[in-house]
């Protein structure tokens, strides 16, 4: 397989581009450096072709679950062509942004208001900053990942790694103020036990509770309820993270599926817009209307493709019923890695959501067997990885496609484990874990 403009273009980036890609989970190093092709060239449904020509399925991460409906959707790319026809920008605002609320709203009959941002990671610092002002108080006790900023990387600040039991390891808080220590504190998901203490000694300046509704495993009984009660007994604001859960189960949010009491909150991004950047912040007026003594605001929060994009996207995801067919395309692929395991002896644990699962190796050279798993998939025709992310375009014939490929992957992984001789039939390099700096 050729890779050569694929290649070329990495060391190009990395002079210009500090890290070489402005997404952690796109860097090379993360699947097999020097073997993944790291730049697409076109991408339509479920294909994608690299700089060289080279034509894959992506059975991988879909655009980091951006791309809930398939890459290039006809619908959505339709409707974006019709705004920007007529213009993106303009000194008066786009009316797309008044249906988009009402249309959130609507999906979500416990909310009442909504601002916009177009990135998950500033959308969580808005609703971080919304609670922060209506509460007036400073901390917050959060569970699982929430983006880059500096709300969220403090947690990390005169610690070892806090925020290492939640899905990145070595997370630097460099450039992260210091007075921001002791403003943010980690619990994990079903550990109830974890955010009471929290409560215990912080529970008069906590200005909220954040978390994801789902991501490893399901909520346990009482737990979100748990989480709930105590937001209620502090009068901290509850926020919901549905940046990578949102329109995975249904069309709206998962905390309408798993949750029995609604949040104060919710924080929609990725597949809101089915790759075209756009995030949302959704809540009850009495919080949101905080925005009205803080000041937030930006420019580009105020074209209208995301907007559109996000329209379309939510009136097609509705139409075609779309969340059922990620959660049976899902279950396929991992009932499918449990079999092939099995088959071949590779012991693997499987976690995450159905329509957002992923495998780790068993074994004391799983980084290594994960980069000749990659490398094994490129060859037969697959963008592939130890996750997979599903997306509506995803078929029954592309799941037993990738499985029959993913069985002689796995067959070839054992016998170089038996072998022991995998690191001579790797051609790039092991796959890295956590934030690190890239050569």
């Amino acid at each position: 397989m050729k890779l050569t403009k694929s290649l070329r273009m990495q060391t190009h980036a990395k002079k210009f581009i500090p890290g070489m890609t402005q997404l952690l989970s796109k860097r090379p190093d993360m699947f097999t450096e020097g073997v993944w092709p790291g730049y697409f060239d076109k991408a339509k449904g479920i294909e994608v072709w690299d700089l060289d020509g080279n034509k894959y399925i992506d059975m991988s991460i879909s655009g980091i679950g951006a791309n809930v409906l398939g890459y290039s959707d006809p619908d959505v790319d339709a409707a974006v062509i019709e705004a920007i026809s007529k213009g993106t920008s303009c000194s008066l605002n786009c009316p797309e942004e008044v249906e988009l609320a009402e249309l959130l709203c609507t999906l979500h009959p416990w909310a009442e208001m909504v601002r916009y941002a177009r990135t998950g990671g500033e959308a969580m610092a808005m609703a971080v900053r919304l609670a922060r002002a209506h509460t007036g108080r400073d901390k917050i006790a959060f569970c699982g990942y929430h983006g880059w900023h500096d709300w969220y990387l403090s947690a990390n600040l005169g610690t070892e790694n806090a925020l290492g039991e939640h899905l990145l390891s070595g997370l630097s808080p460099a450039g992260v103020p210091k007075g921001l220590k002791d403003t943010a504190f980690p619990f994990r998901y079903n550990q109830l036990e974890e955010l009471k203490e929290i409560v215990s000694k912080h529970a008069g300046d906590l200005a909220a509770i954040v978390m994801e509704p789902i991501r490893n495993v399901k909520p346990e009984p009482g737990f979100i309820e748990g989480v709930k009660a105590l937001a209620e007994e502090t009068g901290a604001v509850f926020i919901v993270d549905e940046i990578s859960a949102g329109f995975r189960y249904n069309t709206g949010g998962s905390h309408m599926v798993f949750f029995s009491d609604m949040p104060d909150m919710a924080v929609f991004s990725k597949a809101l817009g089915n790759g075209y950047a756009i995030a949302a912040v959704i809540g009850s007026a009495k919080v949101m209307e905080a925005a009205q003594n803080s000041f937030i605001s930006s420019t580009c929060w105020t074209e209208r493709v995301g907007p559109t994009a996000a329209i379309a996207t939510i009136k097609k995801h509705k139409a075609v019923s779309a969340g059922p067919h990620l959660i049976m395309i899902g279950e396929k692929v991992q009932s499918g890695w449990r079999k092939i395991s099995e088959k071949h002896n590779l012991p693997i644990h499987i976690s995450g959501m159905k329509p957002m699962g992923h495998f780790v190796f068993e074994h004391e050279k799983k980084q290594t067997m994960k980069a000749y798993f990659i490398q094994l998939m490129l060859e037969y025709g697959f963008l592939a990885s130890n996750m997979f992310y599903a997306m509506y375009a995803h078929s029954v014939g592309d799941v037993e496609k990738y499985l029959d490929a993913a069985d002689f992957a796995f067959e070839k992984i054992a016998r170089s484990i038996a072998q022991n001789d995998i690191e001579k039939r790797l051609v790039g390099k092991p796959s890295t874990v956590g934030f690190m700096r890239l050569a």
